[in-house]
């Protein structure tokens, strides 16, 4: 079965994306909810945490995991890839929703640079929501920058929106918050005009309404969950190896560090299916809580 690790349930955006796409596909979900969320946190902690939940699902049986959550895959992916899986789990791979999102907006595969037809481009102005720690990191700017320099990026940071999603808050509590970080965001626009959005964050797709609603009516807001289930797609095809079906055809497994009751609870506003949680078992269980 192919894994998916999220701080909490914004990933869950991302598996409903992927089993609409893969039905008959199985999938282990494992939510940090008791470190959630991740978007305040230091790089070290997210690094660490990271770590610890991919373990715990090659622990469940996964040699594919897809990191579902903007922050750990802006901070933790590439150092994982490169310094960890090699000397741990040389047969386990581990990929994230950023780099679609990268393709997606520069028109480029993630190993190719800016050619000549970049240069041909219209320039275009993208706005970027998301965590702290993923507008700190410069992902977004500086892997746009290598494959589409005509890409002009703005970023806003919205801190305390995740854990708000995450909380279950009312849309009368996020709308103003919402329409302050837009406000921000196009108040630094420079006269530019704004063209496309990204939500980079799993949980902000619950509330791209209230996103849409706040943000000029021509911008194009890109889906998240539709590319990364595009591009797994394409990389099962590539790596047909690394199919995982699980007893079942389609089958959905949930895991959390929390409280599984709670955890179910506030699934279903993520997922279109009632998913019972389950805590991860004693001998995998090795995430630390951070206060």
């Amino acid at each position: 079965m192919i894994g998916l690790f999220d701080s909490g349930h914004g990933g869950l955006t991302i598996l409903d994306a992927l089993h609409r796409r893969l039905p008959r596909q199985g999938f282990i979900y494992l939510g940090d909810h008791a470190n959630a969320p991740y978007g305040q946190r230091s790089f070290d902690e997210i690094y660490e945490l990271t770590q610890q939940g991919v373990a715990a699902l090659f622990g469940l049986g996964c040699t594919l995991v897809i990191l579902a959550c903007n922050t750990a895959a802006a901070v933790a992916l590439r150092r994982l890839q490169q310094e960890w899986l090699p000397h741990h789990f040389p047969h386990h791979r581990c990929l994230g929703v950023l780099v679609p999102m990268i393709e997606e907006i520069a028109h480029n595969p993630w190993h190719a640079s800016a050619d000549a037809s970049d240069w041909a481009r219209a320039p275009e102005t993208l706005g970027v929501f998301a965590t702290r720690a993923t507008v700190a990191s410069g992902a977004y700017v500086h892997e746009v920058a290598k494959r589409a320099p005509r890409v002009r990026i703005f970023q806003q940071a919205c801190p305390d929106l995740a854990g708000m999603i995450e909380a279950g808050a009312d849309a009368t509590l996020i709308r103003p918050m919402v329409a302050r970080y837009t406000g921000e965001l196009l108040a630094r626009l420079e006269g530019a005009t704004l063209d496309s959005v990204v939500l980079g964050c799993t949980h902000y797709p619950l509330v791209e309404h209230l996103f849409r609603a706040a943000l000029p009516e021509n911008v194009r807001l890109l889906s998240q969950p539709q590319r990364t289930a595009e591009a797994l797609t394409a990389y099962l095809f590539r790596h047909p190896e690394m199919k995982r079906f699980g007893p079942l055809p389609g089958e959905i497994r949930a895991y959390t560090t929390g409280d599984p009751d709670l955890a179910g609870q506030l699934a279903s506003r993520f997922f279109p299916r009632h998913l019972a949680f389950q805590p991860l078992p004693n001998q995998l269980h090795r995430i630390r809580t951070h206060a």
